[in-house]
């Protein structure tokens, strides 16, 4: 459906088959009779080039001011899925609504109110941080304090420095900052802390809090499963082109009950509790699977204590959502991302 221009110059309405209706500024709500606010809903989304099926019916919900987290191995559809929902790619079926508006169909109203960070962009190296950002505004009718932004992306104490002088985490913060400028709705981070160390990665995983904090919507794509796990209100997995799990992080694929071990190393010359069994390892650690492990950690640490016996390093070990991700998309060939 394409939208129409409110009088702030904003997308408010949808004109269908010479009828108006108003739309919400945040976009639709669930079907689920939650209430909850909708920035992004895709209905049965399809995609082929050529005889390749990038996409296979994929449904997506995502919440105003939610961190959203897409993932799935190269060739799974993540690009052409966040292609559309830009509006850089169009779609061979199935009902796509972000903001309130078809990507699609109204691609130059949405441009304002989104915010695009790619892997890799180029801004012109001898302007200084603050000039770089000041440029950028000027482009949008909607937009947020340049100072402001440049501290909540935490370059501070870069403003008068020359982009050609910033660390590559540096720049990738200012990239951010470009984005956050024209005050967006919604913002698309591509794989945003590719190539960082550590302690950038967790710098700029701040700076992405600091976004949501601000009310905006946040759809990330990753290859880390740690940064999805920091950072995601919710995740969902394509795999093949089509969804094969979504949920919080800490229950995707039932990762709360699924595969715990318990690890344990018992002082040389006992024996395990025959109930338990497990396999020892080389270093001397007793690992064992268990369905319930209230009940398995009370035999063992009861079978223990009766003897006066220490377990060294006793832990339960749940499956990461690496564990469960790998185990999603096993049968997924590599390839280029689609």
């Amino acid at each position: 459906m394409p939208c129409e221009l409110t009088s702030d110059g904003m997308p408010g309405h949808v004109t269908h088959r010479g009828t108006t209706q108003t739309v919400e500024a945040t976009g639709a709500r669930r079907g689920d009779g939650s209430g909850e606010s909708l920035a992004v809903s895709v209905r049965g989304l399809r995609k082929a080039y050529g005889t390749v099926e990038a996409l296979r019916g994929v449904d997506l919900d995502i919440a105003v001011g939610q961190i959203f987290a897409l993932l799935g191995p190269n060739g799974a559809g993540k690009t052409t899925t966040v292609e559309i929902l830009e509006g850089y790619r169009s779609r061979d079926a199935g009902e796509v609504e972000v903001l309130g508006c078809d990507p699609e169909s109204a691609r130059s109203l949405l441009r304002p109110r989104v915010g695009i960070v790619f892997q890799s962009t180029g801004v012109e190296p001898y302007l200084t941080v603050r000039e770089t950002v000041t440029m950028y505004a000027s482009l949008y009718p909607r937009q947020r304090s340049v100072d402001e932004v440049i501290e909540v992306v935490g370059l501070g104490e870069k403003r008068d420095e020359r982009v050609v002088r910033l660390s590559g985490g540096q720049q990738r913060r200012l990239e951010m900052a470009i984005a956050l400028v024209g005050d967006p709705d919604l913002l698309f981070l591509d794989e945003p802390t590719t190539g960082f160390d550590p302690a950038a990665r967790r710098e700029a995983w701040e700076v992405v809090r600091n976004l949501a904090a601000l009310g905006k919507t946040v759809v990330l794509t990753t290859h880390y499963m740690d940064e999805a796990q920091y950072l995601a209100d919710r995740v969902v997995v394509i795999s093949a082109g089509q969804v094969v799990a979504e949920g919080p992080p800490s229950t995707l694929g039932l990762r709360e009950s699924k595969g715990v071990r318990i690890r344990y190393r018992p002082p040389s010359g006992s024996e395990p509790p025959p109930s338990l069994g497990g396999m020892t390892t080389v270093d001397g650690f007793v690992e064992v699977s268990v369905d319930d492990p209230v009940v398995a950690l009370h035999d063992l640490t009861g079978w223990a204590i009766e003897r006066g016996l220490a377990l060294e390093g006793l832990e339960v070990i749940r499956p990461s959502l690496e564990d469960v991700y790998l185990a999603l998309t096993r049968q997924t060939d590599g390839g280029a991302d689609l």
